[in-house]
């Protein structure tokens, strides 16, 4: 083996890496003794943040190439060493008032985000299919890792049982692929069906077809959606933000590298699907939110409409929607991260997660009403946020490539999710009464962490130009 030979994958071994010790230290914990286990995890989220800056620009790769270290591969790393720190910087109130055992909350989360490195740097769809099912497996069992709660274990089992299809799915879609060009490594598929793009056969439209299904349900994407509400609301609020970004971004990783590499020779068959799936994800995930009361439903159906706006990025096709993908996937990590933080620290053991429960929240908790407005109006796409940006670039990728019906349908839904954004908003202001003063002292870290993501919303809306620079060097380093 040559020296460097394993370079690629060294963010996902000091992820990995830090989940061991998160799993050691806790095991030689004594009874009632408080360790700093996030910290673990937090230098082993630095060291692959210091490995990602070493390795930019150089395109290493490892095992044969099925891992490779690509700049869009490091992009994507990245987010997800930002997605992990804030996990741990937020999840810390939530670890105690649920007293959830820290260590496997910890480690978990940990091997969740080596999962998903993998996912985002995997250019073999077997190896996509194990980081898939590394990275599922975490958070199905940290979706019910409050034992006692009848809501988090039937979210567990409802996303577990609907992950296990959807993974059969992905697995014969993987069969019929390797069927029709004798190989899952994606550059030798792309090869393969370019040269026979003209003959086109039902095996190649029933690969597309089986592989989609599988993405569609780790995006949230309408029809495929139907997991998404009760896991969020189920699992403790660290571990939806976590689930809601992570698992995002290393998804639409693994779909941009699939579709937009191997499979673009067959963009005819599967652009008008995926046009579909993004209208229907967009308009279902706003009109069904508006009528929500509970606000991590509501975040629910959020997300599935941001899905959707990352399905017009990527459907774009063209430079601009490429860098669009990964810069709406930082802006909306960092952005959401933050609300389910906000909503992480107003919990009590009574939840405290419905719409009415922040009535008056500005009058007794003004720095906490601050941010999470600030979340909502990046949420909603309100300038000078980070999600005005984000949206802008993606509905103006959308009319570049003449896809103009998803760029309206994409404007009007945002519009429209204004609505139970401002709710919240209102009832915070406007509203007097609610949440007592007598309120737990924020955690220095979990709030350090919000005024962070506050600040990155704030500039990534305002000078927005290098970040989206960075996005688009690094998604060209694929095609």
């Amino acid at each position: 083996m040559t020296p460097g030979a394993l370079n690629a994958i060294v963010p996902m071994a000091c992820v990995a890496a830090a989940g061991i010790a998160a799993m050691v230290a806790e095991a030689f914990r004594e009874p009632g003794e408080r360790m700093p286990i996030a910290g673990l995890g937090a230098v082993g989220l630095i060291g692959a943040a210091i490995s990602v800056v070493l390795l930019w620009n150089h395109h290493t790769s490892s095992f044969g190439g099925i891992v490779s270290a690509d700049n869009f591969g490091l992009f994507v790393t990245m987010i997800l060493v930002i997605v992990g720190l804030l996990t741990l910087a937020i999840s810390g109130p939530t670890v105690e008032r649920e007293q959830l055992p820290s260590g496997e909350y910890y480690a978990l989360t940990l091997f969740a985000l080596a999962g998903m490195m993998l996912m985002a740097t995997a250019t073999d769809l077997l190896v996509i299919f194990l980081a898939l099912e590394v990275m599922s497996l975490a958070v199905y069992v940290l979706t019910g890792l409050r034992r006692d709660s009848p809501v988090a274990s039937e979210a567990a089992f409802k996303y577990f049982l609907l992950g296990a299809f959807s993974s059969a799915f992905f697995l014969y879609g993987i069969a019929f692929t390797y069927g029709v060009t004798g190989s899952t490594h994606l550059d030798r598929i792309g090869s393969v069906i370019a040269a026979g793009a003209a003959q086109e056969t039902m095996m190649q439209r029933l690969a597309v077809g089986l592989l989609l299904v599988g993405f569609a349900f780790k995006v949230s994407a309408v029809p495929f959606h139907m997991w998404t509400p009760d896991a969020y609301e189920g699992a403790p609020s660290s571990v939806t933000g976590f689930m809601s970004t992570g698992v995002k971004a290393a998804a639409f990783a693994a779909f941009v590298r699939v579709f937009l590499s191997a499979f673009e020779p067959l963009r005819g068959d599967w652009g008008p699907i995926l046009w579909v799936v993004a209208a229907a994800t967009m308009i279902l995930g706003t009109v069904v939110g508006v009528v929500q009361s509970n606000v991590k439903r509501m975040l629910a159906y959020s997300s599935i409409a941001h899905g959707g706006y990352l399905i017009v990025a990527l459907l774009s096709g063209n430079d601009l929607g490429k860098g669009a993908v990964l810069f709406y996937l930082l802006t909306y990590a960092v952005t959401n991260l933050g609300a389910f933080g906000v909503i992480g620290l107003l919990e009590s053991s009574e939840q405290n997660d419905q719409v009415d429960d922040y009535t008056g929240l500005w009058h007794t908790h003004p720095v906490l009403a601050g941010l999470m407005t600030v979340f909502l109006l990046s949420l909603g796409g309100f300038p000078p946020m980070a999600g005005f940006i984000a949206k802008w670039y993606v509905f103006t990728a959308a009319m570049k490539a003449g896809n103009s019906g998803l760029a309206i349908i994409g404007v009007l839904t945002s519009v429209v999710s204004v609505f139970f954004y401002l709710r919240i908003v209102v009832k915070m202001y406007m509203t007097e009464g609610g949440r007592p003063a007598s309120f737990p002292a924020v955690p220095k870290v979990a709030g350090v962490a919000l005024v962070v993501s506050a600040i990155l919303i704030f500039y990534l809306g305002l000078l927005p130009a290098r970040v989206l620079d960075w996005a688009a060097q690094s998604i060209s380093t694929i095609f």
